[in-house]
């Protein structure tokens, strides 16, 4: 079995030294000794410290590919709604090989930024117009080739996405391509679930009934008794419109409806909730669910700022993710998390109590928040749970001078990817020396992609 030895590493009850770590062949950490030395056979990471890794606990992994082609301004008023325009436009020309090849560039870039996991919020279904394809699972078999190529640990999220907007309007244009109703959606998702067998046994499933804009409370109810286990993530009040219609539609706004019609406990994760009120802010909080916040792209799009202070303050769980994968960063998704507050606030060190290190409390909070969020058993690096584990390089420029309770809040607020030196997923190696085993393969392919995709926008 693999064994570990850092001079740093931080585990449940803080940063300990000189600590040994024995990963087994089922990818769960089996062993971890404390104030001792490496022997002979160790991987000796010298002038590191180990952390958990987190989990991206939402992606749309195919959005990379359109990073730098929205930022112009497309209309009198440009905003999340002309921007989904745009992106129902590119989406109409992706094939399945683009998509894994898109997939397949992120999951690197996310291994590389020093997440372990990903949950990706999948709900590209079918061809250009709403047929389907032979295989119905053939796009998430896309998303499953992409994960065996890099390594990541993944929960897979298929997407129920039946109505085109609030009132279960008609969907049109790029939403066919999402579409399902009820039965197709369950064909779907089994067909998806026994593709996954050919994953790593850390892999797992759970269902996304996309939004209070695209399904119904007789679907929720639906996914509530058909789903009994596994994760439910679904978008909430992202943007003040659509607040608006869910409240002129079923009377309540889409966190205070959610909380009051549906069983929310910590099998939910809220999705961005960036329009909440303080009402909704402590429901949510005392519900256990995730909120799962996306800080880039929600700056990207216009969202909004997330009620942090308070959320916090009552309890709240909460991981990061990165969404429509404009940038791929860890230690930006938290950097621009704290940002949002202190300029809300006007104030600094917001996400964190009296007397504690901002960097060190956001980074434990995202990884605990994620792993509860995916459902996944990692969030410690702790015996019998999964080796899901991150290096980052003491030595790096933008850590020199700072002692080890500083180190976090140096690469967050200071440093950049280029800090993370190795990342392990259940136990599998996959980033070494800042680059991922497969990105030269992956890169080419990406870059591939990318030529021909231009030829036809």
């Amino acid at each position: 079995m693999p064994v570990l030895f850092s001079p740093l590493a931080l585990l449940p009850d803080g940063v300990a030294r000189d600590v040994r770590i024995t990963i087994g062949s089922d990818g769960l950490i089996g062993a971890v000794e404390t104030g001792t030395s490496a022997k002979p056979g160790d991987d000796v990471l010298s002038s590191r410290l180990l952390l958990p890794a987190p989990a991206n606990l939402h992606s749309h992994a195919f959005q990379r590919a359109m990073a730098g082609m929205t930022e112009y301004r497309s209309a009198a008023h440009d905003d999340f709604w002309s921007w989904r325009t745009l992106m129902y436009r590119f989406l109409d020309i992706l094939t399945p090989e683009e998509v894994e090849a898109i997939a397949a560039l992120v999951y690197v870039e996310m291994l590389e930024a020093g997440y372990a996991a990903v949950g990706e919020f999948h709900y590209v279904h079918h061809q250009p117009g709403g047929v389907e394809y032979d295989n119905i699972a053939e796009l998430s078999e896309r998303i499953f080739a992409a994960v065996r190529t890099t390594g990541i640990g993944l929960t897979h999220l298929p997407v129920l996405y039946t109505y085109g907007g609030a009132g279960e309007a008609d969907l049109a244009g790029g939403q066919l391509r999402f579409g399902c109703d009820y039965e197709r959606f369950s064909g779907l998702f089994e067909a998806a679930k026994g593709a996954m067998t050919n994953l790593p046994t850390d892999s797992g499933i759970g269902v996304a009934p996309h939004s209070l804009r695209a399904v119904s409370p007789k679907l929720l109810k639906s996914v509530e008794r058909y789903y009994p286990g596994g994760p439910i993530h679904i978008h909430v009040a992202e943007q003040e419109k659509e607040v608006r219609d869910v409240e002129a539609w079923l009377g309540a706004r889409p966190v205070e409806w959610l909380l009051e019609n549906c069983p929310v406990d910590d099998r939910w994760c809220f999705i961005h909730a960036t329009q909440m009120n303080e009402d909704e802010t402590f429901g949510l909080a005392r519900s256990g669910a995730v909120a799962g916040l996306c800080p880039i792209t929600e700056g990207n799009l216009g969202d909004g700022v997330f009620n942090g202070e308070a959320f916090l303050g009552a309890g709240g769980h909460f991981g990061v993710g990165s969404d429509s994968n404009v940038r791929i960063s860890l230690s930006e998704e938290l950097r621009q998390l704290e940002y949002s507050q202190r300029l809300r606030h006007k104030m600094r060190n917001i996400m964190v109590t009296h007397g504690q290190s901002t960097g060190l409390t956001l980074y434990q909070l995202v990884v605990t928040g994620g792993a509860r969020a995916l459902q996944r058993n990692a969030g410690a690096v702790k015996a019998g749970r999964l080796a899901d584990l991150v290096a980052i390089d003491t030595s790096h420029l933008a850590l020199a001078g700072l002692d080890e309770t500083q180190l976090l809040d140096g690469w967050i607020f200071a440093g950049n990817d280029d800090v993370v030196s190795d990342v392990w997923s259940a136990g599998r190696h996959m980033v070494k020396e800042g680059r991922h085993v497969a990105r030269d393969n992956v890169e080419r392919e990406y870059r591939a992609v990318m030529r021909d995709l231009r030829t036809r926008l």
